[in-house]
C-alpha cells in the first residue's frame, strides 16, 4: 500500500467509480437524443479533480468532450442557452422515463422527478451563466 489512509483511498475508488459512469452517461449522450452530454462531462472531471489527475486529463484532451470542458473552466460558467437546451433535454429524458417508470413503480417514477428537480436547481443556482 503506499501509505495513504484506507478512507482516503476508498473516496477515491468511489470518485474514480462515479466520475466514469458520468463519462459513460456523458458518452450515450453523445449519441441519445435528450441526454445532456455537458453536464455529465462537469460531473466527472468534478470527481477526477478530486481522484485522479490521470483521468481528469483524459476528459480535458479527449475529442468529443475536452471542448465542453474547457470552455466552461476557462469561463467559468455556462452560456443561457446551453443552460436552457441542458434544463429542456434533461426534462425531456425525465418525462419518458417518469411515463415508462409509472407503469412498473410509482415511488421510481416520482425519485426521478425529485432527482430531476435537484438537477435543474443545481444547473440553475450552482452554475454561473455567462455570456454567449
Amino acid at each position: 500500500m503506499n501509505g495513504a489512509k484506507p478512507s482516503t483511498t476508498l473516496r477515491r475508488v468511489i470518485y474514480v467509480s462515479l466520475g466514469w459512469c458520468a463519462v459513460g452517461l456523458a458518452f450515450a449522450g453523445v449519441f441519445v437524443p435528450g441526454l445532456p452530454v455537458t453536464i455529465f462531462v462537469l460531473i466527472a472531471a468534478w470527481f477526477f479533480a478530486r481522484s485522479s489527475p490521470r483521468f481528469e486529463n483524459y476528459l480535458l484532451t479527449n475529442r468529443w468532450f475536452g471542448s465542453r470542458l474547457k470552455r466552461f473552466r476557462e469561463r467559468g460558467g455556462m452560456p443561457r442557452s446551453a443552460k436552457l437546451a441542458s434544463i429542456a433535454s434533461m426534462w425531456t429524458a425525465i418525462a419518458v422515463s417518469s411515463v415508462v417508470l409509472a407503469s412498473v413503480n410509482i415511488i421510481l417514477s416520482i425519485a426521478t422527478i425529485g432527482l430531476g428537480v435537484i438537477g435543474t436547481l443545481t444547473i440553475t443556482l450552482a452554475v454561473r451563466t455567462v455570456a454567449d
